[in-house]
């Protein structure tokens, strides 16, 4: 099973566990899983549609989706998906 590593930060909406493993082959389908976990999780993930906000970035392994598969990257057991949220300020 992959493991989903948060922040601090975000692990507020996560029972403050900032990693946990999850179900799923891709890396969407390992977020679309943490949110049924942790329901409360989706509205900071999710925009009203389904997808990804704007500001999340997802990496597996340490590799932004964007340079692989994007968000259909295949996960395999013990794979870490990090779910990051970008932050902006001057």
């Amino acid at each position: 099973m992959p493991i989903i590593r948060v922040s601090n930060v975000i692990s507020y909406y996560t029972d403050k566990q900032t990693h946990f493993h999850v179900e799923g082959a891709t890396a969407l389908e390992a977020i679309q899983c943490a949110v049924e976990i942790y329901p409360k999780f989706k509205f900071h993930i999710f925009d009203g549609k389904g997808n990804l906000r704007r500001h999340i970035r997802l990496f597996v392994n340490d590799v932004h989706v964007g340079e692989l598969n994007g968000n259909e990257t295949k996960v395999e057991d013990d794979d870490v998906v990090r779910i990051l949220a970008a932050a902006a300020g001057g």
